[in-house]
């Protein structure tokens, strides 16, 4: 990409407080985002980072549209990015919710396209990147490039996880396996339990695991009753980790660690 195309892209709830060995057990729980630059050196991330264009997107804007090609892919600086998939149906699912550190990326091949839609939801601080420069930091680099593939194997390992919750354990359990990588995206630790942080509407909390708004609710009604959640400002309090983990059946899959367990 020249610099001109750069510059024109540049442009462009009960009051109980949870016990102290519970909360110890819910703060390691709570992991931080492993976004692409722990599997690159500083030298690696300082050339990757050469070749990005800044942009800013408003909440409500969207990055791309599902169908669009993937010539240019988006690494989050700020700011938070929700993907989603439509059905011919109409009906809506979202995939995942991206923060500061992860990269959009859909990578193989040539003349793809993204198979999903970018939307921003919290004001967003992006950095463009174009595929032929990715594509030649690649060819020049052979340990960049070995670590480029260990963070793709790492996002499919995740994407495996999600489908085993979502298959295997009934609505219920594909809802508790939400909360918990919800909680580890984005969980804040309260006297309370864990916050999380955004607010959720029951129809997106529906979209995560294709049930409906109804089902959802009735199930967090549930939980809410067995002290397992409470709700506090139109936020989710998480009270007891361990409860949503024995509901998807959390303990029995060691192959998924905490760094695998998000949203």
């Amino acid at each position: 990409m020249d610099l001109t195309e750069r510059k024109g892209m540049a442009t462009m709830c009960t009051n109980c407080l949870v016990n102290v060995a519970e909360r110890e057990g819910m703060y390691q729980q709570n992991t931080g985002n492993k976004g692409v630059a722990s599997f690159c050196t500083p030298q690696q991330f300082k050339r990757l980072d050469n070749v990005m264009v800044p942009m800013r997107a408003a909440a409500g804007g969207f990055l791309f549209w599902e169908g669009d090609e993937t010539e240019h892919f988006y690494y989050i600086r700020s700011g938070r990015v929700k993907l989603r998939k439509s059905t011919e149906e109409g009906k809506e699912y979202i995939l995942s919710i991206l923060q500061a550190g992860d990269l959009i990326c859909e990578f193989g091949g040539s003349a793809l396209q993204y198979g999903f839609t970018a939307e921003v939801t919290e004001n967003a601080e992006i950095g463009v990147i174009c595929r032929q420069d990715l594509e030649a930091l690649i060819r020049q680099d052979g340990e960049f490039a070995f670590n480029f593939m260990n963070w793709l194997a790492y996002e499919h390992r995740v994407t495996q996880s999600k489908f085993r919750d979502l298959l295997l354990f009934g609505k219920p359990g594909a809802l508790a396996s939400t909360l918990i990588r919800l909680s580890n995206s984005f969980g804040v630790m309260e006297a309370y339990g864990i916050r999380i942080d955004m607010k959720l509407t029951h129809a997106e909390l529906a979209d995560f695991i294709g049930a409906t708004r109804e089902s959802v609710n009735r199930m967090l009604n549930e939980f809410k009753e067995k002290e397992i959640l409470d709700f506090r400002y139109g936020k989710i309090i998480i009270r007891s980790i361990k409860a949503l983990q024995s509901i998807c059946h959390c303990n029995s899959c060691p192959t998924c660690p905490k760094e695998i367990c998000r949203i």
